[in-house]
């Protein structure tokens, strides 16, 4: 297994590649939309958490773009491993069903053709009209530091999604007053249905696996969408509805740990994902608690034993990426780096322990 570490578009820069590597990195996931959402927006760059709205700009990444990040990346001593999320600009009536569909689906598979080309070998996504929503900052981790959570009040704060809108992102400002159409978690399963069909034999012909991230929060609804990956075991329909040895998963540990009691628990998923070599990449975070109350913690004092991960991980013969994901920052001139280089170093350790035997755990 390999050690990564993800960045948002900002925080694509020589200093935090170097950061990278030197916490022990060996790759980068760029998460290539520049926010990432939360209550309105959570944008998550070098300085903190920063919450607001978020109007998208629409641009698309070309391969030049592509080229020069991996080139860049790779002038650092690491290797770019997967690009993360279409901007919204992008895909909005993909999601949405909406009339620029086709052509949305024209330029995503160009998109994937880019990746592709530039030799980036994944590309994570993520299926939802509502995101990601309802986070709040949260002190709940060790010694008060800070982090976000979910909240059970939350719930009555939910909103219909405003047309022009996905993603708690505005992607046409002038969009009439009205909310978006109602959809059924149905015709959200067809949608995804086609989509697959169209990009898998793309991304296939590109050499390029597509990812798929869960729900978070995992609640059956949000803001009157339907969501799909709510429990561990919907991701087998993700992956029964389109066979193909491009179809596999953005495994987030702390998403699926935060999801209510189904038919597995976090060990048994990555163990029958894991099992099936269909987990692409891992996002490593631990939390304490479950939808609709949870806070994410520092790696080593939640609710999930992450040492039994990487074991069950180590036993199925993963070898691909784990990258922090987010993580606590910490009290400190940088307290988001000082918070990844605190979970590389416990994950570089325990996978060292693993990886040459030198402690042995029951499963």
């Amino acid at each position: 297994m390999k050690l990564g570490l993800g960045l948002y578009r900002t925080m694509l820069t020589s200093e935090n590649f170097r950061f990278a590597r030197q916490a022990g990195a060996t790759h980068i996931v760029a998460h290539i939309t520049g926010y990432f959402s939360g209550k309105g927006s959570l944008s998550t760059t070098s300085a903190g958490y920063a919450f607001g709205t978020s109007t998208i700009q629409g641009d698309l990444w070309s391969y030049e773009d592509l080229r020069d990040l991996r080139n860049a990346v790779r002038a650092e001593g690491l290797e770019l491993q997967a690009i993360e999320n279409f901007d919204p600009s992008q895909w909005y009536d993909i999601l949405l069903d909406g009339p620029r569909k086709e052509e949305q689906m024209e330029g995503v598979k160009m998109m994937i053709r880019d990746v592709g080309r530039a030799g980036i070998p994944i590309f994570g996504y993520y299926f939802s009209i509502a995101g990601v929503w309802g986070r709040t900052e949260s002190r709940a981790a060790r010694g008060g530091a800070r982090s976000v959570g979910f909240h059970s009040d939350m719930l009555s704060e939910q909103t219909p999604i405003p047309k022009g809108t996905v993603w708690n992102v505005i992607y046409e400002p002038d969009a009439p007053s009205d909310t978006i159409a109602h959809v059924t978690e149905e015709q959200m399963w067809q949608r995804l249905r086609r989509f697959l069909s169209e990009l898998l034999p793309v991304a296939e012909e590109a050499g390029v696996t597509l990812a798929a991230h869960p729900d978070d929060p995992p609640l059956p609804t949000l803001r009157n969408t339907p969501r799909l990956i709510y429990k561990p075991e919907r991701y087998q329909r993700l992956l029964d509805i389109a066979p193909s040895s491009s179809n596999a998963l953005e495994f987030c540990l702390g998403t699926l740990a935060e999801m209510a009691e189904g038919e597995m628990d976090i060990y048994e998923a990555v163990e029958h994902y894991s099992r099936q070599n269909k987990i692409a990449y891992v996002h490593f975070r631990n939390v304490k608690g479950k939808v609709p109350d949870y806070d994410e913690v520092f790696v080593d004092e939640g609710d999930v034993d992450m040492f039994r991960i990487l074991r069950i991980l180590h036993k199925n013969g993963f070898d691909g990426v784990l990258i922090p994901d987010h993580t606590p920052q910490m009290t400190c001139d940088a307290p988001w780096h000082a918070g990844m280089a605190y979970a590389l170093g416990w994950m570089g350790a325990a996978l060292t322990a693993i990886e040459q035997g030198g402690i042995v755990r029951p499963m």
